[in-house]
């Protein structure tokens, strides 16, 4: 089951973009594949999902 960590995601997010050439989406992206989402798109869409529905989206 998929549960977004919001504070590892930017804090990762960031280092990522510091410490390498990568654009923040892309960052935001490899942060997001840490926590087993496809990408930052689909991190961000459960989470909007989560707080419409307040419930875990399946």
């Amino acid at each position: 089951m998929l549960i977004p960590d919001i504070d590892q995601f930017e804090e990762r997010a960031a280092i990522c973009e510091f410490e390498s050439d990568a654009t923040r989406s892309e960052a935001e992206d490899l942060a997001a594949q840490g926590q087993g989402f496809r990408n930052a798109d689909h991190y961000w869409q459960w989470l909007a999902e989560y707080v419409l529905t307040k419930s875990i989206p399946f």
